[in-house]
C-alpha cells in the first residue's frame, strides 16, 4: 500500500486538527505544521519547509478573521488579512506544485468562505482574500490538469472553531437564520468530506464545494 504524504497548513487550528483525526489511517502520513514551523506569509519559511519534501496532498486551512468596517480598516490590517488568507495559500501552492508536477500527481484544496460570495459587514478584506482563492482554484485547475494535479476549493460554512470563538452570539444567530436546515456545519464533517474528495473523487477538479445549507 502506497502511503500518501499530506500537509495541512494552519496546524494550530480546529479544522486542521479535525482533518488530522480524519486521516489517522495507515494510508496517510499527515503533517500539520503550526505557525512556528511554517509561516505561510513568509516565502522563505514556505520554501524551506517544502524543500525536498514529497507531498501528494496540500490542504490550506491557515486563516485569520478581523472584522472591521472598511472605513476604519487600516492598510496594515488589510495587508495582514489578505496575506494570511490568500497569499499564504498561494505561497504554499507555488512551493508544492513543482513537486507534484515531477510526480505527475497531486491535489490542492483551498479553504475559502461563503463570505467570498456574500460578504457580511466588516469583512471586506477577508471576503476579498477568499474570493481571490476561488479565482486561484479555477486558474490552477486549468493550468495543472495536464500534470494530473487536482485543485479544488471548499466553502465549509460557519464553524465553531477557535478562530470564531470571539464572534458574538447575535452574529451567530443571524448566520443561522440563513441555513435551510437550521443548524451549523461541524469541523468533523468538513474533515471527512476533504478525505472523501481526495480519495474517492479522483476525476474532480476546479470545483467549489459549499458544505453548509445556505443558498449559494
Amino acid at each position: 500500500m502506497e502511503v500518501q504524504q499530506v500537509v495541512i497548513t494552519g496546524g494550530g487550528g480546529s479544522l486542521a486538527a479535525a482533518i488530522v483525526h480524519a486521516m489517522q489511517t495507515p494510508r496517510w502520513s499527515v503533517a500539520a505544521p503550526t505557525r512556528s514551523e511554517l509561516e505561510v506569509t513568509n516565502p522563505e519559511s514556505v520554501n524551506s519547509y517544502f524543500k525536498n519534501q514529497p507531498i501528494d496532498f496540500l490542504i490550506c486551512t491557515a486563516g485569520v478573521i478581523a472584522d472591521t468596517p472598511l472605513a476604519r480598516l487600516s492598510e496594515e490590517s488589510w495587508d495582514h488579512i489578505f496575506a494570511v488568507n490568500y497569499q499564504g495559500a498561494a505561497n504554499c501552492a507555488a512551493a508544492t506544485l513543482p513537486i507534484m508536477r515531477r510526480q505527475h500527481s497531486g491535489h490542492v484544496i483551498f479553504v475559502a468562505s461563503h463570505s467570498a460570495l456574500h460578504p457580511p459587514k466588516g469583512q471586506a478584506a477577508y471576503a476579498t482574500a477568499k474570493a481571490a482563492l476561488i479565482g486561484l482554484t479555477t486558474s490552477l485547475a486549468r493550468r495543472c490538469g495536464r500534470h494530473n494535479i487536482r485543485v479544488n476549493a471548499l466553502l465549509p460554512g460557519f464553524l465553531e472553531t477557535r478562530m470564531t470563538a470571539a464572534v458574538k452570539e447575535s452574529r451567530k444567530s443571524r448566520v443561522l437564520e440563513d441555513h435551510a436546515l437550521g443548524r451549523l456545519n461541524e469541523v468533523a464533517a468538513v474533515a471527512k468530506f476533504i478525505a472523501f474528495l481526495h480519495e474517492h473523487l479522483p476525476h474532480t477538479s476546479g470545483q467549489v464545494f459549499q458544505l453548509d445549507s445556505r443558498p449559494p
